[in-house]
């Protein structure tokens, strides 16, 4: 049971650091080619929130594989 728990903990770490790491190259990517194609600001803070939104969720999955791993400890 807990090493089933344990790798549920795991694959949802792996799952966030993914989602950190893909919003912020596509964050990158697109300040670039917006900047490069001369698009409006708006389109920029559009694509801005997207990557709070997206970070902000990773914070909070993982708050809460902090707080499993250490209910599993103590």
């Amino acid at each position: 049971m807990q090493d089933q728990k344990e790798q549920q903990l795991e694959k949802k770490g792996r799952v966030v650091a993914i989602v950190i790491a893909g919003a912020m190259l596509l964050w990158m990517a697109v300040q670039w080619i917006g900047q490069a194609a001369g698009l409006p600001g708006r389109f920029a803070i559009l694509f801005d929130l997207a990557a709070i939104a997206a970070l902000i969720w990773a914070l909070v999955n993982v708050y809460q594989i902090w707080r499993a791993r250490r209910e599993m400890q103590g």
